[in-house]
């Protein structure tokens, strides 16, 4: 998940655009947030837990000056949710300072953290961005051939965008799970995590940075390196498709909206359904709903108001605030009393969601609650930047569809077809990576216990007494 921003533009505000930046990839995290500065080469960073507009104030913003920026929303799959874990991230080594922020996960962060630590890096988080930081910072090569090098060595899915040497610097992994977009802002150049960024800005996305490739900008303009070659082409997260990315963003070349809605339409034609009103779950069930109203010619209605102040459940750092959020985020309509109810929903994941919103509905006086979702049944892990790192906590991981359906308390249960799904992407399966839905990984993978989230804590904590 996580959200990126970089912008290179000696004739702006940078830190005021990377804050607005920010706030548009606000949805791919929300735990902390984060923007560094280079002023002459010098590096400035401020970061602080909670939402970008809890993080900086006008007067922070103001202290922020320099001639390029990044910025960063975390969402934390590799380290505890606490202020050192923030990025950007920082590391200052023989050969340069580097401020990185980073969308993604290694998984051979365990590997590259004790080489860093037996060398004599100083370590100071448990995330493996500043694994990322600490390989840069410590080569006394130029700074191209520094990022190169270590892109050879990291493993998984990651998109950067880093700050060093006066430059700015956005680089994906050669697999190209994570999404990076490069935009133009009249003459000055942009980095971010979705096209909608932006948008936000009034800049128009020139294309995708593409899987393996190295941007560069500095005072002489962008220049791009293929420092990897793709592995076979693309194998971008087809879970950005479904859920993670904004609907008014561009992935591929297609606008996530029309997609969902598409999803949506191939549903209601695999899953067809006897019912009275179709309710998305807000707001991310939303366009699917839409679109299997449309095609089914059941009629669309709102039988589930959302609260516009409760983050998105599914990236909350713990299982017990997942709980809490979803008590407080939504409450049903007398819309659905008597009605037999179609609930379109984009995934279950762990199934807390669905389960106590069906009971809403009941309670709410719905006659039969159809549950209909606009994805295949989420069946492995993520090691690339999803905080779903075991199997355990996947509803639909050992569990048939029938036994899934009992378990949510539903009337009936199905899902879109991995084949429907393709289909509606409008781009062949060669281009995603789908491991979660099927679980052929386009990386090695190592043993799970090294991908425990809070692996290196332990680590951290020894090194402190």
């Amino acid at each position: 998940m996580c959200g990126i921003f970089g912008i290179y533009a000696p004739e702006r505000d940078v830190a005021r655009i990377t804050h607005f930046g920010l706030v548009a990839l606000q949805h791919r995290g929300q735990e902390s947030a984060g923007i560094a500065v280079s002023d002459e080469g010098h590096l400035m960073v401020l970061r602080d837990m909670g939402l970008v507009a809890q993080a900086f104030t006008e007067e922070k913003l103001r202290g922020l000056g320099g001639q390029a920026a990044i910025g960063h929303t975390r969402y934390s799959t590799t380290g505890a949710t606490m202020w050192t874990n923030a990025q950007p991230s920082v590391q200052h080594g023989a050969g340069r300072a580097v401020a990185i922020a980073h969308n993604g996960n290694l998984t051979n962060a365990a590997e590259l953290r004790g080489e860093l630590v037996a060398s004599g890096a100083r370590l100071t988080s448990t995330s493996d961005t500043e694994v990322l930081a600490a390989l840069i910072a410590r080569a006394e090569e130029p700074l191209e051939e520094a990022v190169t090098h270590a892109m050879e060595r990291s493993e998984g899915g990651y998109s950067i965008v880093l700050l060093a040497d006066g430059k700015l610097v956005g680089f994906r992994d050669p697999d190209g799970i994570r999404p990076l977009a490069l935009g133009r802002l009249e003459d000055d150049w942009l980095l971010a995590s979705e096209s909608c960024a932006f948008d936000l800005l009034g800049a128009e996305l020139v294309r995708e940075v593409a899987p393996g490739e190295v941007v560069v900008v500095d005072d002489s303009g962008l220049r791009s390196i293929q420092a990897l070659p793709p592995k076979g082409g693309a194998a971008g997260c087809i879970f950005e498709f479904i859920y993670f990315a904004r609907p008014d963003s561009v992935l591929s070349g297609i606008e996530l909206y029309g997609a969902r809605v598409r999803m949506g339409e191939q549903l209601a034609e695999e899953a067809p359904v006897d019912a009275d009103l179709v309710v998305p779950i807000p707001d991310s069930g939303t366009p699917a709903a839409i679109g299997f109203a449309r095609r089914s010619g059941i009629p669309y209605g709102e039988g589930l108001i959302k609260s516009r102040y409760v983050g998105r459940t599914f990236i909350q750092p713990d299982q017990a605030m997942r709980e809490h959020g979803i008590r407080t985020k939504f409450n049903a309509l007398d819309e659905v009393t008597g009605k037999r109810v179609v609930v379109v929903d984009d995934s279950i994941v762990r199934g807390t969601t669905t389960r106590k919103i069906v009971a809403m509905l009941f309670d709410a006086g719905a006659a039969e609650v159809h549950v209909r979702i606009s994805s295949p049944p989420i069946v492995s892990p993520c090691f690339y930047g999803v905080d779903m790192a075991t199997e355990e906590e996947l509803i639909a991981s050992t569990r048939s569809v029938g036994e899934i359906c009992a378990r949510l308390g539903a009337t009936s249960l199905a899902y879109l077809s991995l084949e429907g799904l393709q289909h509606a992407t409008q781009r062949p399966a060669r281009e995603f990576c789908r491991a979660c839905l099927t679980g052929d990984y386009p990386t090695r993978v190592p043993h799970e216990a090294q991908l425990a989230k809070l692996r290196f804590e332990r680590d951290v904590i020894s090194a402190s007494r």
